[in-house]
């Protein structure tokens, strides 16, 4: 027995298999896991297909994973099969946790002749795939042994979908919800604004002590501010300071009420739709600020849509951002007109934020905002209504401040990040746990 517990790697090992890593939902979770996964017991790599600009490879290198490009196209990933057993075989991978079709259809035929776990999280209701998708999904989606939805609705969506594919008796897949988490500890709103007034009066002081200068001009942004109301505004006034900070970089007068969204701007968002939201908001409050953070396919059209309206300047798009707490701190409230979802990061990040939420039923929305307590939601089809639902939280600042409150409370009762990666060590304990079992070696041991 001591010979074969010596023989074990320390760690399981985990491979997560995506397509690429932009800066979707999706990717970014992998990162944000491992950094609260216990890594005294656990070892992560990750392998992707597609390089693309504004990627978040960096991020994953920083929190100990191991990242590695294997170039392919979507459909050329099936010739990949044997590179990334090979991988496998050569890392001393225990599991693969594969994440979004393509790496899911990927992982089962790499696992056909590979005795190998395979965990595949599906992020998006079946019904929204084309269908080569669609069909390379249904087709393998049975030789895994756990596949993880974000949402109860993801999961019906798997359960309808497969339901006239014959089960076998003792099959090895399951299916098991682990909704999506936050890192609550990070996503602060008082903690952005602290850092941006504390780093600029730190460094503001330093620069006045050499008797260089009395104001200090950010190095990113090309605007100044006063050192001297930096330095005397006190604890108290950090978080409007910052604020101020972030607002003058942007050109929102102070007091405005902010609207924002941090998203891919691909078809399922519905920009084009929050854009006509914010047109009708903008006819009762036109003082009203809306704020993008992201970018993406539809960005030329979102663009040409708020020139043509005339209200240029109420609108700020400020691309990819690889810090967006100061961003989500600016806004008042969270609104999104998505047709679709599966559980929707960003908004749950906004809302540790204390953010309000304005939104549609998309997906896992309604699983996590309660309509009146936490913000308002309606039905898809009835996105005009999203208009109404923003001016009476303006007219009623304490009841949006309520929200908010509300908001961060529910995130961090039911949908923090330390409970999502415990379910998921969890099931990686399950998947192991037979090969372990056979040796007579528990994975908590090793």
């Amino acid at each position: 027995m001591e010979n074969q517990e010596s023989k074990l790697p320390h760690k399981i090992r985990v491979l997560h298999l995506i397509k690429s890593l932009g800066r979707g939902g999706a990717e970014k979770l992998i990162p944000e896991t491992a950094l609260v996964h216990d890594q005294s017991r656990f070892e992560f790599y990750c392998l992707y297909f597609y390089h693309q600009e504004n990627n978040i490879v960096e991020e994953l290198e920083n929190t100990g994973i191991k990242v590695h490009l294997i170039p392919s196209t979507n459909l050329g990933l099936y010739l990949q099969v044997s590179k990334v057993r090979e991988f496998i075989r050569s890392n001393g991978i225990d599991i693969i946790h594969a994440h979004l079709p393509w790496a899911g259809i990927l992982a089962r035929a790499v696992g056909k002749n590979l005795p190998i776990p395979i965990v595949y999280t599906e992020h998006n209701t079946w019904e929204r795939y084309n269908l080569i998708t669609y069909w390379g999904n249904r087709l393998s989606f049975k030789k895994q042994d756990i596949a993880i939805a974000v949402s109860n609705e993801v999961a019906l969506s798997m359960r309808l979908n497969s339901i006239w594919d014959p089960y076998q008796r003792g099959g090895r897949m399951k299916v098991k919800v682990i909704q999506n988490g936050v890192n609550t500890e990070v996503f602060k709103r008082v903690a952005s604004s602290k850092y941006q007034v504390a780093s600029t009066a730190q460094d503001g002081r330093r620069e006045m002590e050499d008797g260089r200068s009395e104001t200090k001009e950010t190095s990113d942004q090309g605007s100044e501010i006063s050192l001297k109301s930096a330095l005397d505004s006190g604890q108290n006034k950090e978080t409007e300071l910052g604020d101020v900070f972030l607002r003058k970089k942007l050109g929102i007068p102070e007091g405005a009420p902010v609207i924002g969204k941090v998203a891919v701007f691909r078809s399922q968002k519905r920009l084009w739709l929050w854009v006509e939201v914010a047109l009708e908001i903008l006819k009762e409050y036109p003082e009203t600020h809306f704020l993008l953070v992201g970018d993406g396919e539809w960005r030329d059209r979102i663009v040409q849509q708020i020139e043509a309206s005339g209200k240029t300047g109420n609108f700020h798009l400020v691309g990819v951002q690889k810090k967006v707490i100061p961003y989500l701190s600016l806004m008042d409230i969270y609104l999104s007109t998505s047709e679709f979802e599966g559980l929707p990061i960003a908004m749950l990040e906004a809302m540790s934020c204390e953010v309000a939420v304005v939104a549609t039923t998309a997906g896992g929305i309604a699983e996590v905002v309660q309509h009146g307590y936490q913000g308002y939601l309606t039905e898809i089809d009835r996105w005009p209504d999203l208009a109404g639902h923003c001016i009476d939280l303006i007219k009623n600042p304490e009841l949006q401040q309520k929200m908010a409150k509300a908001a961060r409370e529910r995130v961090s009762e039911g949908f923090s990040m330390t409970r999502m990666v415990r379910e998921l060590e969890e099931t990686y304990y399950e998947v192991t746990s037979s090969q372990f079992d056979c040796r007579g070696i528990s994975p908590t041991s090793r």
